[in-house]
């Protein structure tokens, strides 16, 4: 058996400090969460429970925290869906070259090098100074779109940029309108990259603090929730809560995938379907 260099152990315990570094304030704050009736914030644990998670149900002992989760839910779903729609656009659009691109593309991305706060307060200065309401809803939207849509965009670039036009050109051959090319050829081929998007517009805006601090108004999504409940919460609740949401993370994680995965298999299926109507 070939002996392993010593960089390979090296190499390894460094990546190991890495995932302990990355994940270890998680699984401190699950251990936590279940604390017994008498535990507090920090180790050592005093008995083990489901305590404090009966106790986060109670609506009285958290504050609004169920109805700033459904606001947080809510404006991950609105921000996915103007995500996807307008980096799908988008890339369409950037296929083609067009007067002033260049300077169109920097100024998209130019959103992801700006101070998070700053953007903040210019979209909810806007808003307060047209007389319009700052809402979640609308400047919360807003602003939260500024951080999701280049994501999507460069994305959508790299797709499209490496995309075969010659699959286009086929269906036009074949007497394909636009409109059907899109929606037969293009979509279908995008569809991983899309799946890819929305998780990031969801998942980007669903735990978004900074962009919605100044813009949501007078109700709070989860992250601000949350962030209000650390000035007065002393009990492992607090770890309940983050423990539940993380769980939940994962699980709409698990649901693209399983969306991927799902298209995956039905689009190998289409193939094997239209190789056999050939024989």
């Amino acid at each position: 058996m070939e002996k392993r260099p010593r960089s390979f152990y090296v190499l390894t315990a460094f990546f190991g400090l890495f995932l302990l570094f990355l994940y270890g304030p998680t699984l401190t704050i699950a251990v936590l969460s279940f604390q017994g009736p008498g535990g507090g914030l920090t180790f050592p644990m005093r008995g083990t429970s489901l305590h404090w998670f009966y106790d986060l149900f109670e609506q009285q002992a958290v504050g609004d925290i169920w109805g700033s989760f459904r606001r947080s839910f809510a404006l991950g779903l609105m921000v996915m869906v103007t995500t996807v729609v307008v980096s799908v656009m988008g890339g369409l659009a950037f296929r083609k070259k067009f007067a002033g691109s260049t300077l169109l593309f920097y100024l998209i991305i130019t959103s992801l090098v700006i101070p998070s706060i700053l953007i903040s307060l210019g979209v909810g200065l806007i808003f307060s100074q047209s007389g319009l309401e700052v809402h979640w809803t609308t400047s919360g939207f807003g602003a939260q779109l500024t951080w999701t849509l280049p994501f999507g965009l460069l994305i959508m670039f790299a797709v499209f940029n490496r995309f075969d036009k010659s699959y286009e050109e086929a269906a036009r051959d074949l007497g394909a309108t636009p409109w059907q090319t899109l929606r037969h050829v293009v979509l279908p081929i995008i569809a991983p990259s899309l799946i890819g998007v929305a998780l990031f517009g969801f998942t980007l805006s669903y735990d978004e603090f900074a962009r919605t601090l100044l813009t949501a108004g007078s109700y709070n999504t989860l992250p601000l929730e949350i962030f209000g409940m650390t000035t007065n919460v002393t009990t492992p609740v607090l770890y309940a809560l983050g423990t539940l949401t993380t769980v939940f993370s994962l699980i709409m994680i698990g649901v693209f995938l399983g969306f991927a995965w799902w298209g995956g298999k039905r689009r190998a299926r289409a193939g094997s379907d239209a190789g056999k109507g050939l024989i």
